[in-house]
This record gives structure tokens, sequence and C-alpha cells, in this order.
């Protein structure tokens, strides 16, 4: 049996106010020729289907519409679909029961029985293989939160593969009992999936695109939550593809576009992965044809004048027809000031008249700050003035004196009845 594994597509995603439709729709149509070309039996949709709780008409049909294009193609295929924590699980879900009828298993959260407990039946799917017989059974776990996982007492989640946060311990608690019910369903032969949206220890983020789940990292799920019958581990929520903890077998495929400048260099791919009989004999990377490039130049903050230099450097417009518009590279700009420049996005502005790309954001930054000062007392920092403030973050910042004319103007915006 053969399966794919994506996640955090975030259809309906800007970047710096630059819509992704058309790079969106690129990857979903490259994925359909995919699934056809791989003779995949199986899509696992590993979560953050939608950038947002609330997307635009325009996300949902660009969904429901891959959706119907992939069964009309591959009438076979097993599709299911997760929540992430950037999904509406409702939203996600409301339309479930037309799309089961075509193949299509979504689960965006964990429901429970009149008794309180989990109903853990609708959280164990089965996988059909070509001929129709049940070839695997998997464990769709989606974004959880507190509220979803069963209750565990602190003094139990010590000993928990979870660790001693009861959430943790809960979330561990609940694969364990989901494995279960699959172990008493499978036949000999019949291998085990797990999916889940979740945070991994040791995990590598992308600061400027993930969602932090939980502050202070207590998200941070062991590996340990997916016992050894699990033969394949499809996670979504990183943005990088990534192994967890030198494991084969449990895998972020990562996002299929690049969702921030801090991602240039992230491998976007989805991963085909072969199951021979209860085991993952084969795990292989299929890379995402990038249908809008993101550019920084230049690669390390620099000076203005070099800056602009090199915006001056590049490739200029060819006069495209205006459908090709969304095709330009995406462009962010680097610059290192040692004071402010306020003319600064006019200047880059300018150098950029008639340039093959499209300026998504300028990011300033400073030179190596100097050893901070001595930490000050409650009582120092208490007898400051606001002036005083000003003065030394300027000083921290750009290494000088912060000039007269603008202590002035920072005064001058001290004095009441001065601005609204």
């Amino acid at each position: 049996m053969r399966l794919l594994h994506t996640s955090d597509w975030h259809l309906g995603q800007t970047l710096h106010n630059f819509e992704r439709h058309h790079e969106h729709q690129r990857f979903l149509d490259w994925l359909l020729d995919t699934l056809v070309e791989e003779k995949a039996d199986a899509l696992l949709i590993a979560g953050d289907i939608f950038d947002n709780a609330n997307p635009s008409s325009a996300s949902q049909k660009q969904l429901y519409r891959f959706l119907q294009q992939a069964r009309q193609r591959m009438p076979r295929l097993n599709l299911i679909i997760i929540a992430g924590n950037h999904d509406s699980a409702g939203r996600l879900e409301a339309p479930g029961p037309l799309l089961e009828a075509h193949g299509t298993s979504v689960v965006g959260s964990v429901l429970r029985l009149d008794d309180g407990s989990i109903d853990l039946d609708r959280l164990v799917l089965p996988l059909t293989d070509g001929d129709g017989r049940v070839a695997a059974w998997c464990l769709a776990i989606p974004f959880l939160r507190p509220g979803d996982v069963p209750r565990v007492a602190e003094d139990d989640a010590s000993h928990n593969a979870g660790g001693p946060d009861p959430y943790l311990a809960g979330i561990a608690l609940l694969y364990r009992q989901a494995l279960a019910v699959a172990l008493a369903r499978r036949q000999p032969g019949q291998a085990i999936l797990a999916m889940g949206h979740c945070h991994m220890v040791g995990g590598e983020m992308s600061n400027d695109s993930e969602r932090r789940i939980v502050v202070g990292g207590t998200e941070m799920l062991s590996a340990a939550i997916f016992d050894s019958a699990i033969a394949y581990a499809a996670l979504g929520h990183l943005h990088l593809a990534q192994m967890v903890g030198k494991q084969h077998h449990i895998r972020y495929c990562g996002s299929p576009i690049p969702l921030s400048f801090a991602e240039v260099g992230y491998r976007h791919q989805v991963l085909r992965i072969d199951l021979d009989g209860e085991t993952a004999a084969d795990i292989v990377a299929l890379p995402v044809p990038r249908a809008v490039e993101l550019l920084r130049v230049p690669a390390k903050p620099a000076p203005l004048d070099q800056v602009l230099n090199a915006l001056h450097g590049l490739s200029p417009l060819a006069a495209p027809p205006l459908q090709l518009q969304h095709e330009l590279p995406f462009l962010e700009v680097r610059v290192l000031l040692d004071a402010p420049e306020p003319g600064l996005r006019a200047r880059i502005e300018a150098a950029l008249d008639g340039k093959a790309v499209r300026l998504a954001k300028i990011e300033t930054s400073s030179a190596a700050r100097s050893p901070s000062a001595e930490a000050m007392t409650l009582d120092q920092l208490d007898q400051l003035q606001p002036a005083d403030i000003f003065r030394q973050l300027y000083l921290q910042k750009y290494q000088r004196e912060a000039p007269k004319g603008q202590l002035s103007a920072f005064a001058e915006l001290l004095l009441p009845g001065t601005h609204p």
C-alpha cells in the first residue's frame, strides 16, 4: 500500500498583504498529478488546512474542488484530514457527511459519548487497498486542546509517556487508547499508522510563521507516545520537513510552500510511504516545485548604499501581461542602519522601479550592540524620565548619542495637547 503525507497548506495565507492563491493552486494541481503518477492508495493531510479559523469562501472552494477532483481521478483513493491549531474544528467537520459519501474522512475534534468517555471509534479509521480490502488502520488524532484529552491525575502523569504535565500525559493516554482499538481490529499483515498535529520535543520551528500552541514550550511531546506497533507517524504543525528524535518513521512532512522568508531555504516536500504488511518499507521525499520565488536581498543585512546597489542590479521587468504579475518573486530587503532613515522606503521603492519583483518586506537591523550596562534597581528605574529612556535606547541601538533634533521631537510628543 502506498501513502502520501502532507500538511500545513495554510490555504488563504497572505505574505505581507500579498495573497497566495496562485501558489496554493499550483501546489494542489501538482499534488493531483502526483497522486495519479505515484498510484497512491491514500492521502493523509495532517492539519492546518486553512490559515485561520474563518477561511474565505475562495479558500474553502479551493479545498473542496481539490477533494472532488482527487476522488474523480482516483475513485479508490482514501483521504483522511485532521484539524490543526489554525483550523476551526467545527467548520472543517461541517461538510463531513457529504465528504464521507465521497471517500473523505475529516476529524476535526474529539467527541464524547453519553457517559463522558471519548468516542474512540471515530478516531480509528480503516485504509483500503486498490482491491477494496482493509490494508491498514489509521489513528486520526487532530490537534488536541486540554479539554479534548482524557484526565490523568498529576501523580499518574509523572509515570506517563507524556511526562509530568497532565495535558501531555492525557495526549499520550489518548494515543494508547486509540492504539488499543486499532490492535483489536487489525488482522495479520495490516499496518497501524498515526496522525497528529503537535509539537514534538526537539522539533525545529519557523518563528516567523508558526503559531506557538502553548506559551512556554509545555506542549512539546515525546516521541515515546508512539508505540513500536505504529509503522508510521504522519505529523503536522512544523513547517520544516524533519524526522523526530532521529526516528525514520516519525515525520513532519513540512509545509508545501514557504510561508515566510525564514523558510526560503526549506526543501518543501510531500512524503511517500510504502507499506509492506505491518511495516513502513520505504519513505521517500517528493520535492514540491516552487511556483513563486522568495528573495532576500542582500543575503545578510548590509548598509543602505550597498543594498541600493544590489537592488539596482536586479533583473528589469519585461512588461509581462497582467496575468503573470502573480508569478513575480516576492522580495525582502535587508538593511543595516546606524541611524534612523526616515526616507528608507521611498529610496528602496525608487531603486526597485521597473524591477521584476514584488516588495513584500523591509527588514531593518542595527549593528551589534555593546555589552549591556549594569542592571538597574527598581528605585533607579523609577527615577528615570521618558527622555532618559529614549536617550539610552538610542545609544544602545545605534552606538551614538541621539541627535538634538530627535530629542526635541520626542519632547514635543510628551507635551499635553500636541497629539490625539
